[in-house]
C-alpha cells in the first residue's frame, strides 16, 4: 500500500527519485502513464494489469470507452528504477503533467501520484467546509465513519 507525500526535483534529463519506500513496492519494473486532474498515475505491474483488465472490458462501440482507454493507454511507459533510485519520466508525460523541477509523489493506496508542486498545491487548496461536504457525499459511496 502507498500512502504519504514526498517532494523530490527532477533534473534536467527528465530523472525523478522514487522514494524507497515506494521502490520496495513497485518491484523491478511498473508503469507510469498519464491521470486524472492533471498529474501522473504510477502503478505496480499487478495492479496495471488489473486495471487494463477493466479497460479491455470497455464496449469498443462506446466512444466515451475508447477515449478513456486511450488516455491511459497511449502514453503510458514501463519504468524501471536505476541504481541511484530514480525513474526516467518520458517528454510526454512530464509536458502532460506540467513536471519541470519541483514534484511531489503522493501514496495513494494502490497507485502513486506525481504532481508538480504548483498543481498540487493548488489540488489541496481546499477548505475544512467544503471537506466536509465531501464527506457527506462518500456516504452514498459506502465510505462512513
Amino acid at each position: 500500500m502507498f500512502i504519504g507525500e514526498y517532494n523530490h526535483t527532477i533534473d534536467t534529463k527528465g530523472r525523478l527519485i522514487v522514494p524507497s519506500k515506494f521502490r520496495e513496492a513497485l518491484g523491478d519494473v511498473f508503469v507510469v502513464t498519464k491521470g486524472l486532474d492533471g498529474c501522473l498515475f504510477v502503478f505496480p505491474m499487478e495492479e496495471w494489469n488489473v486495471f487494463t483488465e477493466k479497460l479491455r472490458d470497455l464496449p469498443l462501440t462506446k466512444k466515451d470507452a475508447r477515449q478513456f482507454s486511450r488516455f491511459f493507454l497511449a502514453s503510458a511507459a514501463y519504468c524501471e528504477v536505476d541504481k541511484q533510485g530514480r525513474i526516467l519520466l518520458p517528454a510526454v508525460l512530464r509536458e502532460f503533467a506540467q513536471l519541470d523541477k519541483d514534484a511531489v509523489l503522493v501514496g495513494i493506496s494502490s497507485r502513486i501520484e506525481i504532481w508538480s508542486k504548483s498543481n498540487w498545491d493548488k489540488a489541496n487548496d481546499v477548505d475544512v467546509d467544503n471537506m466536509d461536504d465531501i464527506a457527506e457525499h462518500m456516504a452514498d459511496l459506502g465510505i462512513s465513519f
